[in-house]
C-alpha cells in the first residue's frame, strides 16, 4: 500500500467517525429535546434563575434513545420552566382535539328573571367556537334580574368562546390580563371579539347581579372566565375552591406530532390581583351554590338591597 492510499484510508476513517459522532449528537430525539429547551428558555414563565439553569443543563446532557425517553427528559424540564400547568400533549391527543368534540352550553331559568348558564369546557375549531358562543347568546333575554354562570366541571380549553358566550354580563374593556416574564398582555373586549369571531359579542349588555359557581374541577380557562368577573360591580362567587391552574398556556407543535404546552403567564384580574398555581377561594363556600346564588340575587334586587 503506497503512502497516498494510506493517507486516503486514514482520512476516510476520520470522516466516518466524525459523521457518526455528529449523527449521534443530532438524532431526532436529541433535536426534540433541544427545540423544547429553546422554547422553554425563551417563553417559560419560570425559566430563569439557578434552578432553571440546572434543569436546562441536565436536559441537554441527556442522550435519549427513543421518543419516549425524549418526552420524559422534556417533562422534567417543563416542571421547572412552566410549573404544574405545562405538559406534553401526545400526537394522538392532538388529533383527538382536532376532531372537535364538545358540548353546547346549557341555558335554563331556575327562577323568573334569573338565567342559569352551564358553561362547559371547549376545545374545537373557530367555527365550532362561534356556534358554542352564539347558541348561548341567542337564548339570553333582555332585562334580566340576575345571571348564574355555572363553571363547575369546566376543566378549560379555549377561553375565548367561553368569554364571548357570557359577554352580555361583562363590562366593556379589559376583561383580564396575562403576566409573563417580559410584561403584561391585556385581554380586552375587542381581543375576545376578534379571536373568537363571535359577531354577536356583547349583544344586549346587561348590568344585573352575576353569580359564578365553582368547584375543584374548575380549571385553567374555566378559572380565567371566573377571573373576568372579578372586580365587576354586582358579582359574587359560590361553591368550592377551584383547581389552581390560573395561568395561560401556549401550544408549540413538535415534529413528532405532539405539542409542547408551555405556561407563559399568570392570570391577572381587572383589579390587578395575580393568580397562578393556587386555587381560587369563592366568596361563599357552600355545598349548595345554586340555591345560595339565587337567594343572593333575589336579596340584592329586594328593596332593602344587599
Amino acid at each position: 500500500m503506497n503512502q497516498n492510499t494510506l493517507r486516503g484510508l486514514i482520512l476516510l476513517v476520520i470522516l466516518s467517525l466524525g459523521i457518526a459522532a455528529l449523527t449521534s449528537r443530532h438524532t431526532k430525539e436529541r433535536g426534540y429535546v433541544e427545540r423544547a429547551v429553546r422554547l422553554m428558555d425563551r417563553k417559560g414563565l419560570f425559566a430563569e434563575g439557578e434552578q432553571w439553569e440546572n434543569a436546562k443543563k441536565e436536559a441537554l446532557s441527556q442522550k435519549p434513545k427513543s421518543m419516549e425517553e425524549a418526552h420524559e427528559t422534556v417533562r422534567k424540564a417543563l416542571g421547572v420552566a412552566g410549573g404544574k400547568h405545562s405538559f406534553i400533549k401526545e400526537a394522538s391527543a392532538v388529533q383527538y382535539e382536532l376532531s372537535s368534540r364538545w358540548d353546547d352550553p346549557q341555558v335554563s331559568f331556575p327562577e323568573e328573571g334569573i338565567i342559569l348558564i352551564k358553561l362547559p369546557e371547549f376545545a374545537g375549531s373557530r367555527a365550532d367556537g362561534i356556534k358554542y358562543a352564539e347558541s348561548t347568546l341567542r337564548q339570553i333575554p333582555e332585562d334580566l334580574d340576575g345571571a348564574v354562570i355555572d363553571l363547575r366541571g369546566n376543566t378549560g380549553g379555549n377561553m375565548y368562546p367561553m368569554i364571548a358566550a357570557v359577554s352580555p354580563f361583562l363590562p366593556v374593556g379589559v376583561q383580564m390580563s396575562f403576566k409573563s416574564r417580559k410584561g403584561r398582555t391585556n385581554v380586552t373586549s375587542d381581543l375576545v371579539r376578534n379571536v373568537s369571531g363571535v359577531k354577536a359579542y356583547g349583544f344586549e349588555t346587561q348590568d344585573c347581579p352575576v353569580a359564578v359557581l365553582t368547584d375543584s374541577l374548575t380549571a385553567s380557562s374555566g378559572e380565567a372566565v371566573m377571573i373576568c368577573f372579578m372586580g365587576k360591580r354586582r358579582y359574587r362567587s359560590f361553591g368550592g375552591p377551584t383547581a389552581g391552574y390560573c395561568s395561560g398556556n401556549v401550544p408549540f407543535r413538535m415534529r413528532d406530532g405532539s405539542s409542547l404546552v408551555l405556561t407563559t403567564g399568570c392570570d391577572v384580574s381587572r383589579d390587578g390581583d395575580i393568580y397562578c398555581d393556587d386555587p381560587i377561594i369563592p366568596d361563599v363556600m357552600t355545598e349548595d351554590p345554586l340555591t345560595e346564588a339565587i337567594t343572593w340575587i333575589k336579596r340584592y334586587n329586594s328593596p332593602e338591597g344587599e
